[in-house]
């Protein structure tokens, strides 16, 4: 008689099970922890050689253990790399040996972020490095120097030491990294506000475009074109009342503006009150702080080809009186305004990168020409 098969009970799932790949394309903050290596210890030794005597000590200097850098790179835009690896060591440094012979030096240990990445302590508040240009590193932690071998304590009173020195430890220490991607211009506005819509017409970025809220749940980028100049937009999930306070998505991928020359405020014309769905964005910024408020602003009505000639003389009336300037009417679909928005973006951020020049060339005393 054939034993019944036992019904196996499914195992709970974890709230720490790993995320699906479609959900892991984006990681802006995380914990990493690293160790410098050790130094190594010096050697104790002695010449021994036929047909000399007094040989004397010849023990060698331990190696330097390896340090532990930080550095921006092109080609990523995520820390995505650093969910599957969260601990580095550097090598340790070689003993010296005898002959004098000094220790090898330990292997030093580089993390390539991506630029515009914040490197800060375990309290997650006090920065140690800022890296907003490709090709800057920064030494998170030093390795151990190595111990003095024998031969370096021979003096006239001691010609014969018997002791050498071990290496120093390696200093460890966890840390945070957080991405503020590097944009010129960011898009904000509301769920369904069409920031997506926009990107991929003027970007060859491919985000997700639906008719529900919070399509985009990471940040996207691209590159947009006019009149031969390019610059990069950032898009961000869509804000709503109370994001500063965490509802919603919340105010986590605010930090990508805030690098950014200036803002595209985009409010849907499917709004039935275009005046409150822009307050309410900006009352999300002001409470958010970090000085995004205050960054040069374009307001623009878009999706306005599907609401007719009426409904669109009123709402660009409303949103011109909240915003307390004359919104660009844009339609993706149809390319309506999407030229004059773009140009006026331009503008602004070829302006900033002017005054930016000024300012530095003002600190070094020379002439610096605005890079494009």
């Amino acid at each position: 008689m054939r034993a019944k098969p036992v019904a196996r009970a499914r195992p709970a799932k974890s709230r720490l099970q790993p995320r699906s790949v479609s959900q892991m394309k984006f990681l802006d903050e995380t914990k990493v922890y690293i160790r410098s290596g050790d130094g190594g210890g010096g050697s104790v030794s002695f010449r021994r050689e036929k047909f000399i005597e007094f040989g004397g000590p010849d023990g060698g200097d331990g190696g330097r253990g390896g340090d532990v850098w930080v550095e921006a790179v092109d080609g990523l835009n995520t820390l995505i790399d650093y969910r599957f690896q969260q601990h580095f060591k550097a090598q340790t440094g070689g003993h010296g040996m005898g002959r004098n012979r000094t220790g090898a030096g330990g292997d030093s240990v580089t993390l390539k972020v991506p630029a515009g990445t914040q490197i800060f302590e375990e309290d997650g508040e006090t920065l140690i490095c800022d890296l907003t240009t490709v090709g800057e590193r920064y030494r998170l932690a030093a390795g151990g120097n190595g111990g003095f071998g024998n031969a370096h304590f021979k003096s006239a009173t001691n010609q014969a030491p018997r002791h050498a020195n071990p290496g120093l430890e390696g200093q460890e220490k966890t840390i945070w990294l957080r991405l503020k991607l590097i944009a010129d211009a960011g898009l904000i506005g509301l769920p369904n506000a069409g920031k997506s819509t926009f990107l991929a017409s003027v970007t060859r970025a491919r985000p997700k475009i639906a008719n529900y809220p919070f399509t985009t749940l990471h940040p996207n980028l691209g590159v947009a074109t006019i009149d031969g100049r390019e610059f990069v937009l950032a898009d961000i999930p869509g804000l709503i009342e109370g994001a500063h306070e965490g509802v919603g998505i919340g105010d986590r991928f605010l930090g990508h503006v805030e690098r950014t020359r200036v803002l595209l405020h985009l409010v849907s014309a499917l709004e039935e009150d275009v005046a409150k769905a822009y307050k309410t964005v900006r009352h999300e910024l002001e409470a958010y702080g970090h000085g995004i408020a205050e960054k040069a602003e374009i307001v623009a009505l878009s999706q306005v080809d599907v609401v007719d000639a009426k409904a669109r003389t009123e709402k660009v009336r409303a949103l011109k009186k909240a915003a307390g300037r004359a919104p660009y009417e844009i339609s993706a679909i149809t390319s309506e305004g999407m030229t004059g928005t773009l140009r006026a973006l331009r503008d602004i951020i070829v302006g900033a990168k002017a005054e930016e020049a000024e300012a530095e060339a003002g600190k070094t005393g020379g002439t610096t020409a605005p890079k494009d």
